[in-house]
Formats: C-alpha cells, structure tokens, sequence
C-alpha cells in the first residue's frame, strides 16, 4: 500500500465530503442504478446541449471549516459595533440564553418546514399559537396571525387588506407624516404597482381626508404617544379602516390599539430577544378584527380536532394562502418568520407579563429620567413619549460628531434635532454617557435624585388597564428550568431534519450546515443597527459585495439585490425592475405577464401585485411550456408584453429543451424573461439562466444556498438581473438609481442570515458546486429509477431522466383502491418521514426532492418505506386489506391509539406502528392522530387552547 501523499490526507478535510450525502462508492453504486458511468456522462445525458455551462465555474476551491470560518471572521471584525439608540423600529434587546441556545442554535428549530402537514409539526404550531396570542392580547384586537416579513411590509399588507375590506370607494391610503420612514417608503413602493393613491400628512388631517384606510404610528417615529380614538372615528364615519404600526413592548403600559379604534395592527417583534441583524430576519405580526380574518394576509394557526377527538394545532384557512389563488391572489405572502416569532413568543413566556411590564416600566423611568437631565442642561426634548427622545434645537452635526467619540449612534432626524431611543440593553453607564453629550452630568445619585422627581411621561389618558398574557403559557415557565424542558418537549413533537429527510419537491431541503450557522450569532454581525453608519458596516459591505460577486458568476447575471426578504418578495421586486424598465423606454403601457399553467401560484401573485395582467399559456402532455401557444400568446399581445415567468427546470421536474426558444420569442415580443429560482439546486455549475437569455431571477438562499427553513422563514430572496436591468433594483444596492424604491425595511433585507449562504459557497468551492448539483440530479433518478416498479413517475425528460425532482402518480391506485395522496403521505409520517410535496403540481401526486445531501442509507430507508406502502396499497386491491378500515386510511398512528386496551381496526397494532422491522429501533411517534380540516375550518379558533377541557364550544368562541 502506497504512502498517501499530504495533498490526499488534506483533500480529507474537505467540506464537500460531509455536505454530500453520498459517498464516491455510493455513488458509483447509484450510477449503476440509473445506467450511466459517470456523473458527467449523467449530467450531459439529462441536461440540454444548449445551456449547459462550457467551463468551471470562476470561483475558488473549497476551503475547510477553520479557513472558511477564520476568513468571515476576519469580515465580521471590520464591522464597528457602537451602542445604538438609533430607535426607528429596532432596538436594543437581551436574547434569553436559554433561547438562543434551544430555538435559534437548535436544528429541531431552525432546519424545521412549514407546518403543512400538521400532525409532525405540533409542537411549532404551538409556539406560533402562543405568538398569536401574544400578539392578540397586547394589541387588543380579535386575532393575530403568525407573522409576516417586517414591519413595513405588514403596513403595506395592511394598506391592501384595508383596500378590500373597506366600506369606502375611495381609492386613497392616507399615511400619517410620523410613521418610520422605512415603512412609508415600502408603503408607497406597493401603493405605486396597485395603482392606490397616497397622501402623506400629518395625523390629524386623517380625520377629514377622504380615503379607504390610514396608517397611524403609536408611539410615532419621534417618540411621542399621540391619542388617535377621535381620528379614528371620523375615518369609521367615512367607512374607511384604521391601520395602526405599533410597539409590542410600549402596549404594555399604553392603552391597546384596538381599545380606542384601530382594525389592523402591524409593527415587529425584534425587540422581543432578537437582535438587530443589521436589519432582520425579524418577526412582524399583524392583528386585527375578527370580521378580517378571512382577508387577512400570511399564515394564520388554528386549533382543530384529530381522529380521536382530542385537540390539534393546524394551519387553518388555507385556502387563503395566495400561491392556491394563483392570479386572484391579494397578496405574494406565502412565507412567515416563523424562528424568529417562536423566539419573540417564547421571551413572552419566559418573561410573562409582569416580566415585560418590568422591562417596559425600567426603560421608561430611563427615558423620563435622561429627558429630565438634558433639561436641566438647557435641552428641548419632547413631551409624553415611551422609550424615544425627541430633542430639539441643537447642532445635530456636532452632537453626532461627539456622539462617535464616544462610540455611541444617536439617530439622525435633521440640521437641527436628533432622537434617542432607550431599550432593555439600557445601563446607567448609558445614561450618563448619554447626558455628556449634551453637556449634562449624571451621576449615579443624580440619577436617584431626578427618579424621586421626575414624573412618567405617559399620558394619563393612554395607561393600560385591561389585563394580558393571562394564559397560563406565559405564567409558568419562568425558571429556565420550566422553559427548557416545555422547548425540548414541543421540539419532540416535530419531525425537522435533525430526524429525518424532508423530501419536498421544489422545497430543497438540504443540509444546513453547523459551521455555516455559527458566524450568525456573532456580535459583530448580530449588534448591528440598520441604519448604523456606512463607516460602522464595512463588514457587512464586504459580506454583501462578496456574496454578490458569488451569485452573479454562479447565475450568469450582472447585479443582486439582497433586499427582498423572501422568495416571494424576489419575484416582486424582479417584476418591478421589468416593469419599470419597461417605463423608462416610454413603454409603459407594457402589462401582460405571460405565465405556464404549470407555474408556482405566488407568479402570478406577484404579478397583480406590480399591476400586470396575467395570461395563463398552456403546457403539453409532458408537463413542458407548449411553444405554439406560447408564441401564439406572445403575438397576440405584442403590443403590450410585459414579461414571461417561467420555471427552470420545470415545476414538473425536468429540464425543457425549449427554453432558449422561449427566451427567444418574448424577446421579439418586446418583453423580458423572469425565471423562477426555486429550482436553482439543479443548475449551481452546470448552466446559467443569466447566459441563456433570461433577464431576471430570484434566488431562494434558504433552499439552495442553504439558508435553513426555520419552521416557515426566515427565507431571503435576491433579486438577479442582466445589467440592463441593475439600475431598477430596489433602493439601497449601488447600481439602484431610486426608480423602484424600497420593497423591504432594511437596504439589505435579513442581511445577518447572509453569513450562511457566504460560508456554503465558500466551503464548496467551483468543484464542489457542480458536484452537489450533480448528486442532487443522481438522488433523484436513483429515486425514481427504484421505485418504477412500484409508482410511475409522471414526467421526465430528455433520455427517460428527471431533474432534482421526481413526481410519483399516485391517481391510478386512488382510482383503483380509494388509497389518495393524502393517505400516502399520512402514511409516511408511521414510517418517520415527512410526506413529499403533496398534490403540487398535479394533484393526486407526490412530488419528491431528495437533495445532495441525503445520504444513500436515507435514500434506501425512503424508498423501503414506499415499497412497502405499496404492497399495503396492493393488499387493498386484492381484498387482504379492507378497503376503508386499513393502515393508510387510519394513518398516523399514536402511540396512545396502538397502547389502548380496545383495538378496534381490522388490521394488527404491529402493522400500524412497526411496518418495517428497522422502526423497533428508532420510532417516531405522532402526538395527534389525522387531523380535521374541515372541523378547523369550519371552527375558526387560533388562540391558546383553554386549559381547563377542550370543547367544541370553546372553539366556536
């Protein structure tokens, strides 16, 4: 045996090797399966000549964990973390370290899916539940939902639902001139593409100004506590909505919105234990009157029945969710900040109530004592605030200039005043720091001395009296003790990846590396206000402009805008880039969106959002675009094509031999070429959409980029277009010339999340890129190829192949045996697994993505699990089963069903628990049987459940 050289035992430490499942052996094995040597001879076999990328990718080789980790933190260290009391929506706060190392470190958390399948996703949908509630109770309004993007996106979502909810024909949004600037400008960004008319005044004209709804903000961006109830009933007497963008923190001493008037309440939970991020992900909420909650936007979580009639946790209204109302859709929201709202709810229970009234009044007596201070100095500071200072009359240039010195952000509002806004993170340290600046000493007995004289400065008109957070969640995990064991018994309830693959077509859920999340908490990254100053951020500059330089050569485009903060909000600002630079020609009439049948429902979502007009063309029997109507559709609309949106590869799983075609013929129909990013994971090395004629994409960094899932969000969505394109990017990238505006709060959207796609790419290297896309495109052949015998795979392309997907026709057993998709996937859920992507894009089918980092043991413990549901869909068809009462139909299983003294199913116990021998030694239990939807449906509740006995009644309420 040779002696292996130092360049072979260093290729050991390689990332590449641990982020792919498979090994080379493995490989090889595989490649047998699906007829083909080699995993390039593979690649050419399903991917068409006329996109395949000719060379490597311009990047460098992979590096190992400690380089790749050493180098971002030599770019974290060039950001400059001052004390910000910049305010503006973001503040200061202490994440509980019990959360921060069993929610936001913890996989069972963060590497979570969306709650679709409700019975392996209780013990998230119990911590949203409990975010609802928070939200509900603190704003005083009927119900809440389980979060939106940021604040300003949910005071545009807030806009749109006053829109179609409104008495009122008026088509003008009122916008009081004292909301965060942030959350104006993402307001008028949206008004713009909806054709809605925006006036921006002071509050007060609100009252006389004929409008559909307005938007309050209380306490507003300066600090001050404004008393609203009269406005807000000259706007009801006009049959318009008051909208409201408040502060969670701030409602538990101020009277409740929805006490003096409000019908929507928005803002953001960041000050609720997560930290600034340099701008997110942060959880936004929205609440309002019950009479909405069928028009309200975002994922909303319900309480149901199982099948043994006991209570469970369900997404509830979806058929609200806008990607199933496809172009009626009132909103692109098909994601959440699911984490990130577990976290903010969850330092709600940890802290409870008078935990967070303690906070609340601490920082408060700070603010009214450092505003007693600075008058004593001479100082002009605003009346009746919370936690914000409004000063006045000084040389603001000067205040910020010694402010630096003494490594302290104050916020900076004009030539002539500045604002100060106080947190939990508050010391008295602070307090005298603070003062200095302004020419005040306060010492510590000052501060004792001005406390005993200083009255609040709340107005006595606005104090809270009624009572919240009265459930007893948050009145009974107060010692960390209480709150880890009640988070480690809800993450029990779930199904995440730290368990099991999650094989979900067009989903891509891939391994989310540890060393890739590590650099997220770091303070450099982490203690970053949004709007710190340029010089304060050149770490996060140089993370952003060398992420960019790795998509771009990755994609084939020329400019990326990180700002949109979810798939969905890429799609809408690539839709506002074409659209505007489609005005910029003197084209602006230009509206039709041409978009495949087959597409994902949040295109066209996005499309009546910008205000295009959206034209269905038709796809083939093999799932392809049909190029004849396509371009029989383009023609008809010459005049006024707008763009194409298009999926590649596919919705259904392979790649087109058309697309250069497509690209072709909207091109010399005057329009441009969307390309839906989702499917990236099949592309990364072998083509670029940006080389073969499209114009614009979205890249999902939390499917391929390995951003983690979280439960249902974070997710971030860049916008990538050609150079054309660039200067119609959203506000804040440098190639932006201010046309489109903002579409999110901060210039780079959840930039702290960025870190993780940063150190994917950097640990892959160009070789291990294409490799992982080769394997993506291996697992799933070798998918389908092992289960041909059993499922058909309902399309595929060029030499019999799939692309990273594969769907599974599941309507002939239906038809033959009564056996539907949803009882397959129930199914799965006995065997340990989340169900694959059901009835999408066909229904009656299982869309399944394995992705490069399944391993071929989880492969084969897949495919076990299908063939033996099959033999059990078999044992229906030749009457061994019977053909209602059988594992499928009565799927999932609880351990409480199966250990009961009565069994009443025709089939055994053993059978329904442990179909496969190798489930003895490690078995996943569902904490509910199959749940109800028609129940939740029909029964809309989405508070926490009352403890003393579940009732129908109590769901009725």
């Amino acid at each position: 045996m040779s002696k292996p050289s130092l360049r072979d035992l260093e290729h050991h430490d390689a990332f590449v090797e641990r982020h792919i499942g498979p090994n080379d052996a493995e490989i090889a094995q595989m490649l047998r399966a699906v007829g083909h040597d080699s995993l390039d001879a593979m690649t050419d076999a399903i991917v068409p000549g006329s996109i395949k990328a000719t060379g490597a990718l311009d990047l460098p080789g992979g590096m190992t964990e400690v380089e790749a980790l050493a180098k971002i933190r030599a770019i974290a260290a060039r950001n400059d973390v001052f004390r910000s009391f910049i305010g503006q929506g973001y503040y200061g706060t202490h994440t509980p370290n019990v959360i921060l190392r069993n929610v936001l470190e913890n996989p069972a958390w963060y590497t979570a899916y969306t709650p679709y399948q409700a019975e392996i996703s209780q013990g998230r949908m119990e911590a949203l539940i409990n975010f609802q509630q928070m939200c509900a109770d603190l704003t005083g309004m009927d119900i809440a939902n389980a979060s939106l993007l940021d604040e300003a996106t949910a005071a545009a979502e807030a806009m749109t639902l006053a829109r179609r909810s409104a008495k009122s024909k008026s088509n003008l949004f009122f916008v009081a001139d004292d909301v965060h600037p942030q959350t104006l400008e993402v307001v008028r960004t949206r008004a713009g593409g909806l054709g809605i008319d925006l006036q921006v005044g002071p509050a007060a004209d609100a009252a006389t100004v004929d409008s559909f709804g307005v938007l309050l903000q209380y306490p507003n961006t300066y600090g001050r506590i404004g008393d609203h109830a009269a406005v807000a009933d000259a706007v009801h007497a006009r049959g318009a909505l008051v909208a409201v963008a408040t502060d969670l923190l701030a409602l538990t001493l101020l009277k409740a919105p929805g006490e003096w008037g409000a019908d929507i309440v928005v803002g953001n939970s960041q000050r609720f234990g997560v930290p600034f991020g340099f701008g997110g992900p942060h959880a936004a909420f929205m609440a309002c009157r019950d009479a909405f909650k069928r028009s309200m936007p975002g994922r909303l979580i319900g309480v149901s029945i199982d099948a043994e009639g006991k209570p469970a946790y369900r997404l509830t209204l979806q058929t609200r969710e806008q990607h199933i109302r496809r172009e009626k859709a009132t909103s692109n929201i098909c994601t959440a900040q699911v984490l990130l709202a577990v976290m903010a709810a969850m330092y709600a229970v940890y802290h409870g109530p008078e935990g967070l009234v303690r906070i609340a009044r601490r920082t408060h007596r700070q603010a009214a004592i450092l505003a007693a201070a600075l008058r004593q100095a001479g100082v002009s500071v605003g009346e009746q605030f919370f936690d914000t200072l409004h000063v006045t009359g000084v040389d603001a240039e000067q205040v910020h200039l010694y402010a630096s010195h003494q490594r302290i952000n104050l916020r900076k509002i004009d030539a002539t005043s500045v604002g100060i806004s106080l947190d939990e993170t508050t010391t008295r340290a602070d307090l005298a720091a603070l003062a200095k600046i302004f020419g005040a000493d306060l010492t510590d007995s000052a501060i004792e001395a001005l406390d005993d004289a200083t009255a609040d400065a709340l107005p006595a008109s606005l104090l809270r009296a009624s009572e919240f957070l009265t459930h007893p969640v948050f009145n009974t995990h107060h010692s960390e003790h209480e709150l880890l064991r009640y988070l480690r018994a809800l993450a029990d309830k779930d199904l995440a990846m730290d368990r099991t693959m999650i094989p979900l077509g067009s989903c891509t859920m891939k391994l989310n590396a540890t060393a890739e999340m590590i650099p997220v908490t770091w303070p450099e990254f982490a203690n970053i206000h949004p709007l710190a100053p340029a010089s304060q951020t050149r770490g996060y500059q140089e993370l952003v402009d060398s992420l960019e330089a790795m998509l771009v050569e990755i994609t084939g485009y020329d400019a990326i805008s990180f700002q949109p903060n979810s798939g969905a909000q890429g799609e809408y600002a690539g839709l506002l880039a074409i659209r505007a630079w489609h005005a910029s020609r003197g084209e602006g009439h230009r509206d039709i969106c041409l978009i495949p049948e087959s597409a994902h429902g949040t295109n066209p979502a996005s499309a009546q959002l910008v205000g295009m007009k959206v034209v269905v063309t038709k796809c083939d029997a093999n799932g392809n675009v049909d190029l004849d109507d396509l371009r029989t559709q383009a023609e008809k609309h010459s005049a006024n094509l707008a763009a194409l949106m298009i999926t590649y590869p596919s919705t259904h799983g392979v790649f087109e031999e058309d697309i250069v075609a497509i690209c072709e013929t909207v091109h010399a129909h005057g329009g441009q070429v969307y390309t839906d990013g989702a499917n990236m994971n099949a592309l990364v090395g072998v083509a670029k959409p940006g080389k073969w004629g499209s114009d614009v994409s979205h890249l999902n960094l939390h499917k391929t980029f390995c951003i983690p899932h979280g439960g249902g969000g974070p997710g971030v969505g860049p916008c990538a277009v050609k150079s054309h394109l660039a200067p119609f990017l959203p506000d804040g990238h440098r190639d932006a010339d201010g046309t489109v505006g903002q579409v999110s709060a901060a210039a780079h959207g959840s930039a702290s999340i960025l870190p993780i796609s940063w150190m994917y790419i950097a640990l892959m290297g160009k070789a291990g890129l294409r490799k992982a896309t080769q394997v993506a495109l291996l697992n799933a052949n070798y998918i389908s190829k092992r289960l041909a015998p059993h499922y058909r795979t309902l399309y595929t392309g060029r030499n019999g192949l799939v692309a990273h997907e594969c769907i599974l026709d599941l309507r002939p057993l239906e038809k033959a045996t009564g056996v539907s998709a949803e009882d397959v996937a129930k199914r799965l859920i006995d065997f340990g697994f989340h169900a694959p992507t059901l009835s999408f894009p066909v229904a009656g089918t299982l869309m399944v993505e394995p992705t490069e980092s399944e391993s071929l043991h989880e492969l084969d413990r897949f495919i076990d699990a299908m063939i033996q549901i099959r033999d059990e869909i078999r044992a229906i068809e030749e009457g061994k089963l019977d053909r209602d009462d059988n594992p499928l139909r009565h799927a999932p299983h609880t351990a409480n069903a199966v250990a009961a003294s009565e069994w009443t199913h025709a089939y055994p116990r053993e059978l329904a628990v442990f179909p496969l021998a190798s489930l003895r030694q490690q078995k996943y239990w569902p904490p509910v049987a199959r749940v109800d939807n028609v129940h939740g449906d029909k029964n809309v509740f989405c508070a926490c459940i009352p403890v003393d006995a579940y009732k129908d009644e109590a769901v009725e309420a």
